[in-house]
């Protein structure tokens, strides 16, 4: 599955782990939104999109089957980060700005 388009947008939190938040299309088809950068002790990794249960812990909205997809979908998004980062495009978007339009035919 091709990965069309990647937009990241800086994370307002400062001093914190999380750099900043992600969205992703697949095949000008399908989006996911909230995914998020986050610094850990081995470098970048992405986080997906998740929801907290009832019982306080934390399950996945949506995520790939397999390594392969993860690894695509990782890669993707940390060359992003680090693309607009070494330029200085960091930019103050939120996800919330995303303007998608969706054609119902």
């Amino acid at each position: 599955m091709k990965i069309t388009e990647v937009k990241i947008y800086p994370a307002k939190e400062s001093g914190t782990r999380l750099k900043a938040y992600a969205t992703i299309v697949f095949e000008n088809a399908f989006i996911v939104r909230d995914l998020k950068v986050i610094e850990g002790e081995k470098g970048l990794f992405v986080s997906m999109p998740s929801r907290r249960r009832k019982d306080g812990s934390f399950r996945d909205i949506a995520h790939p089957l397999n390594g392969d997809m993860r690894k695509h979908i990782e890669e993707s998004i940390i060359n992003e980060y680090k693309s607009l980062e070494k330029s200085g495009r960091l930019n103050a978007a939120t996800p919330e700005s995303d303007d998608y339009s969706f054609d119902n035919n």
